[in-house]
């Protein structure tokens, strides 16, 4: 699989990432066996690069019992600090994620979200010293807009950056995007199939279960839903065009920034990390670019 260096001085990681919030729960129970496989499934396709966070339920110590065995030292492995942003909270979560994870070492680590009640001098700083303990190799920061990442970047070198970027939510193009490729700050673009929107899998008036996390969503829900899902019809027309399925098409469309480092892809079984891992040799041509766009305007 084709890899991308992370940021000016990071390893160069494979160009999908294996997104572990799926196989935590949060979209629905898995079995613990069945996202074992999974992780191992994502490790034999190529795929490099694991994130998870201090939030996503179980699947941190899922992850850690999935690269027992050696296979911890194949990967570039990624988590994050989820709920407490102070020196402490942030020592006390990634000594937990170390607990979890089985390693000694986090190859980078990240803030979940900005959190104005703690100064970002505090956090960065923090764990800036993590880095110098070695007990991290690299920081990122998650969700940050542009201020807020320049903000934290004064403090300690900002490695990368995990913003959600898909098809339907272009948000990061207009400023993130230019400023990290002008910074040479890596890109880790999570929720690449719109939770599930751009995979094809679901149909107007489909119901999300209690235990997933989309019911609660209104996006996931009535007209918002079905206009989703209709433009992800439109898109899948496009991904036929192309002997593509829908899911390799988002994959291709979001690779085709070269500021993007790495898609974050999630999945729950080990067939649907198969149907990921090709989306990475596709290219798209300007013709069908803007076929794209049209359908998206």
């Amino acid at each position: 699989m084709e890899k991308r260096k992370l940021g000016s001085n990071g390893d160069a990681v494979s160009v999908i990432g294996f997104g572990a919030w799926p196989i935590g729960g949060g979209m629905g129970a898995v079995d613990e066996g069945q996202a074992i496989a999974t992780v191992h499934a994502a490790i034999d396709h190529g795929i490099t690069l694991i994130d998870t966070a201090q939030a996503y339920r179980s699947s941190e110590e899922l992850i850690g019992k999935a690269l027992a065995g050696g296979r911890r030292n194949t990967v570039f492995l990624a988590t994050k600090a989820s709920f407490e942003f102070s020196a402490k909270g942030i020592r006390a979560a990634l000594e937990k994620s170390l607990q979890m994870l089985r390693t000694d070492r986090i190859d980078l680590y990240q803030l979940h979200r900005w959190e104005p009640s703690v100064p970002i001098e505090e956090s960065m700083g923090e764990l800036s010293r993590l880095k110098e303990e070695g007990k991290i190799r690299f920081i990122g920061v998650s969700n940050f807009s542009v201020e807020q990442t320049a903000q934290a970047g004064r403090v300690v070198r900002v490695d990368s950056t995990q913003p959600p970027y898909n098809m339907l939510d272009r948000g990061i193009e207009a400023e993130l995007l230019p400023y990290c490729a002008s910074e040479e700050i890596g890109v880790l673009a999570h929720s690449i199939f719109a939770k599930g929107l751009l995979t094809g899998k679901y149909s107007p008036g489909h119901r999300f279960a209690p235990d997933d996390e989309r019911s609660s969503m209104a996006r996931f829900r009535g007209k918002e839903l079905d206009a989703s899902l209709a433009a992800a019809e439109r898109l899948r027309g496009v991904a036929d065009e192309l002997g593509a399925s829908l899911i390799e098409l988002s994959i291709a469309w979001v690779l085709r920034k070269p500021a993007v480092t790495c898609a974050l892809g999630g999945a729950k079984v080990p067939e649907q990390v198969a149907g990921e891992g090709k989306g990475a040799g596709l290219r798209l041509d300007q013709a069908t670019l803007a076929e794209i766009e049209t359908i998206l305007a």
